[in-house]
């Protein structure tokens, strides 16, 4: 199989899952394809929604003292938690993190698909996983995270697209270098001069920070305007260009 790298979910953590989960799939008209009971073993719950075929999931802890409760006490509340990939060969990807000193904190089989979860402490800013699919050679195609009907529940309406993932630091440009060796993609240079990461589906931008931590997503819909009016409706903060749910800006491109 030729290489391949692509953004396949963004996870957020929330303590509790709702109201946020149910506000957010109100807010950007999206569907929840599937609660995954597998994450039960780590305490915790959650909700997975399409975003065209890129993956938007939240999870919450059930019971103290798990990975993704500790995650919240240190960031004060940002939810930004982890960033999926999907891609041709995760075990050799995971071998070269880890000739990078990046340790894999975890590793998930459920047949056919096989995930390699990188430590949250050495990726810096947010969990990192590797993921495959075997015998999904279709991006709609099956996807066990997000459930067995997942695509059925896309929905364009409203949102089209995640675009770009906003990942803050004190120096952007050594965690966008270093985010670049373990994906082993170029580090770029945006037209406001940002560090950036570009895969075929999304860009990683990398801005200035007090802390280390994923601090924005920005996604494309028909009407952002329309978006922030629902985002008021349900109560939920906003900004000039979008609203802010588990810690995390939501900006809204037209």
């Amino acid at each position: 199989m030729a290489p391949f790298l692509r953004l396949r979910q963004i996870c957020l953590v929330t303590e509790p899952l709702e109201p946020a989960a149910s506000q957010l799939a109100a807010i950007m008209g999206l569907n929840i394809c599937y609660r995954d009971p597998h994450v039960g073993k780590y305490g915790l719950e959650n909700v997975l929604m399409p975003v065209d075929t890129t993956l938007l999931e939240i999870v919450a802890p059930t019971e103290p003292g798990t990975a993704a409760g500790r995650f919240l006490e240190k960031t004060g509340g940002r939810g930004g938690y982890m960033a999926i990939f999907c891609c041709d060969d995760p075990d050799a990807r995971g071998r070269h993190a880890a000739s990078l000193g990046v340790r894999t904190a975890n590793v998930i089989d459920h047949a056919p698909y096989h995930g390699v979860q990188l430590h949250p402490r050495d990726c810096r800013a947010a969990f990192i996983e590797l993921n495959h699919t075997e015998g999904s050679d279709n991006i709609r195609g099956p996807y066990p995270p997000a459930g067995p009907d997942w695509a059925k529940a896309i929905r364009t309406d409203t949102t089209q697209a995640l675009t770009a993932v906003d990942m803050q630091s004190p120096n952007p440009a050594d965690l966008a270098a270093h985010w670049g060796r373990i994906l082993d993609l170029p580090v770029s240079q945006g037209a406001d001069g940002a560090a950036e990461l570009h895969l075929p589906n999304a860009i990683f931008r990398f801005i200035p920070g007090a802390s280390e931590a994923m601090t924005a997503l920005t996604f494309k819909v028909a009407d952002a305007a329309k978006v922030r009016e629902a985002a008021q409706a349900q109560g939920v903060a906003t900004t000039s260009d979008g609203f802010t749910i588990a810690g995390v800006a939501f900006r809204l491109t037209n």
